[in-house]
């Protein structure tokens, strides 16, 4: 019991519009970004923004920190070496901070996506 094949018309209807009439800058529009961000798909998208940010982070920190180090001479005749000692010591610091936040975001990424 095959339905017999209409015959189809070849009128191709088609619509236009500007982007500037259907862009609106209203609080309205922006709305469904604030709600967005609650959800657990927008949870999961800042969470791996996080994540790459503090990876990001952590390997240009640690890659400066290296360079830092390995530019520090004990010399007597070198700039005063009390300032570059510290200076990679804090460096190193923060590469440890950001290598622990990257921890964490990763941690908090992984359990938003098991769930």
């Amino acid at each position: 019991m095959e339905d017999p094949q209409r015959a189809r018309s070849h009128t191709v209807t088609t619509t236009a519009s500007s982007f500037a009439e259907n862009f609106s800058t209203s609080s309205s529009s922006f709305a469904y970004d604030r709600e967005f961000l609650r959800t657990l798909p927008g949870l999961l998208i800042v969470a791996e923004i996080g994540l790459c940010f503090n990876g990001s982070a952590f390997v240009l920190y640690l890659s400066a920190a290296v360079v830092d180090a390995s530019s520090v001479s004990p010399e007597r005749d070198s700039h005063n070496f009390n300032s570059w000692a510290a200076s990679s010591f804090f460096a190193f610091l923060v590469t440890i901070c950001y290598a622990g936040n990257t921890y964490f975001s990763f941690i908090a990424w992984r359990s938003r996506t098991i769930q």
